[in-house]
This record gives C-alpha cells, structure tokens and sequence, in this order.
C-alpha cells in the first residue's frame, strides 16, 4: 500500500482572540497528523501553537486579525506567522521565553527567521517532523 502525499497547507484568520488557541492548535495538529507526524513531534508543534495562540494577537497588525499560514510536507512543517506589526516577529518570539526553561519556539524549531515585507513583517517557524 503506498502512503497518500502529506503535503497539505492552510490558511487561517483569527480575528477572535478567545479562538486564536483552540482553532490554531486543531488545524496544526490536524496537518501534523495527517503528515504522519510522530506523537513527540506533535507534542512539540502544540508548544509552538500555544506560544503563538497566547502572544500572537498582540503583535498582529489592527484590524487585521492574527494571520497564519501552515504547510506540511512528509519531513517539516512550517508556520508563517505575519503580516505582523513592526518588531512583532521579534516581540512575539521573545514573549515564547518561559523563566527557567528558555525559548519554547527555539528549543522545538529548527530554523525561525524574522522575514520584513511591504504589509508587515512575518514570523517563520520551521519544526521537523522526522524523530
């Protein structure tokens, strides 16, 4: 039997802060799933999720909503954060820092860059989804 391509994405808006955790911890792990990604790693793309759910909306752009983008493929799953407003990418990077434990984002994530852009800048999170 082959296995079906885990290569999905979604697109979501949060303009409802009380939403911002549960809708955005269910999409992400719904992709993490069904990318077949191992239950540590799972648990590791719902620390980042919740850091961004607690931190996120105040760093959005008014009016705007918290904006992010989620794609998965078989070995990575990347989370595109933005547009944000100016040093929201750092701020809410920052705020991820737990006294004691140091930076959840950092720690779980591979790779995460601060990228500028013409509406704001964008917060991106790569987190392996190989043990």
């Amino acid at each position: 039997m082959t296995r079906p391509d885990p290569s999905n994405e979604a697109t979501v808006i949060l303009r409802r802060e009380s939403l911002v955790g549960p809708v955005l911890g269910r999409v992400i792990g719904m992709l993490a799933a069904r990318a077949d990604a191992p239950v540590d790693r799972l648990d590791d793309v719902l620390l980042v999720s919740d850091a961004i759910a607690a931190h996120g909306p105040s760093h959005a752009n008014d009016g705007v909503g918290l904006q992010v983008h989620i794609r998965t493929t078989q070995d990575e799953l990347v989370l595109r954060i933005g547009p944000l407003a100016p040093d929201g990418g750092k701020g809410l990077l920052a705020a991820a820092e737990l006294p004691g434990v140091g930076n959840i984002v950092e720690q779980v994530s591979q790779q995460v860059t601060v990228e500028p852009g013409d509406a704001g800048e964008h917060l991106v999170i790569l987190v392996s989804l190989s043990s």
